[in-house]
């Protein structure tokens, strides 16, 4: 699951770096995006990487698909049954993206809070996708099952992608479904009520 994730205008520049040397050197195609430093909870603009006629660009986009019931949002989809659900299956298909992010949060059961980042610092590419145009353009945060970093905290994570599987996720449909499946990459975790944690 995630509810909570946090960026830091550093992203920014390592990004940019990221799309220069993936998409065979070119420069992004960038709108004024949101890489100020805080957290970003459902319903907040957040900035994205997507595709543009072939091309990678990054733009803002509100978090949180409009849900079944009035007021309701759809922050997080489960990844191993999206494909099957109607109400996703357009977005998979057409509309997928990557959520950049410096760190995440998760509250255990006693409601204790751990962030989680990677191990080597890198930033975190979760994988999603977005649905609508324009305005009404909104993206969700696919999450799978807890790998052993998240187990002690939470049974879901996001879906997180190395570098090298970002263009694969944004283009290539025929890897879809492997994307869908993987297992994340363990996370180092931190807590304010018990020492740092590292698996």
């Amino acid at each position: 699951m995630c509810g909570i994730y946090y960026v830091e205008p550093s992203i920014e520049e390592e990004i940019e770096r990221f799309i220069i040397k993936y998409d065979a050197g070119k420069r992004p195609g960038v709108k004024p995006v949101s890489f100020t430093e805080r957290d970003i909870r459902p319903t907040d603009l957040a900035p994205v990487i997507g595709s543009f006629h072939g091309n990678l660009i990054i733009r803002d986009i509100k978090w949180g698909l409009s849900g079944y019931q009035k007021g309701h949002v759809v922050f997080n989809a489960r990844s191993e049954t999206a494909l099957d659900k109607s109400f996703f299956r357009g977005g998979i298909e057409h509309g997928r993206i990557v959520i950049p992010a410096t760190k995440f949060y998760e509250w255990n059961k006693r409601k204790e809070k751990s962030t989680f980042g990677r191990m080597d610092g890198a930033i975190l590419f979760m994988a999603g996708f977005s649905v609508g145009a324009g305005a009404e353009e909104r993206f969700t945060i696919l999450t799978t099952a807890a790998n052993a970093s998240m187990m002690p905290v939470h049974d879901r994570m996001p879906l997180i992608l190395e570098a090298k599987e970002v263009l694969p996720w944004l283009f290539d449909r025929s890897r879809t479904e492997e994307l869908l499946g993987k297992i994340p990459c363990q996370l180092e975790r931190k807590t304010d009520y018990e020492q740092m944690s590292m698996f």
